[in-house]
């Protein structure tokens, strides 16, 4: 199934070589959907943050490392 959804910027790809870029650009787009918290360690984010951050996070994952990250629960790990 194709991502309906519109990306912000590119996906991590599965070998990772976007890494860089990609970091770059989750340090910036989560505060602007005003999910940043989520993300940050020792947060106090809700549920209701965490979840959206996972929901903007795994986005922007490629489809094979979406399977390997399918049970985080927490943001920051993702």
């Amino acid at each position: 199934m194709s991502n309906l959804t519109k990306l912000e910027f590119t996906t991590l790809d599965i070998e990772g070589t976007n890494y860089l870029s990609l970091v770059l650009n989750v340090e910036i787009h989560p505060n602007a959907k005003h999910v940043g918290e989520a993300i940050i360690s020792g947060n106090e984010a809700s549920n209701q943050d965490k979840a959206k951050a996972i929901a903007f996070l795994c986005q922007h994952l490629h489809e094979g490392l979406k399977a390997k990250y399918l049970t985080v629960k927490d943001p920051l790990e993702l």
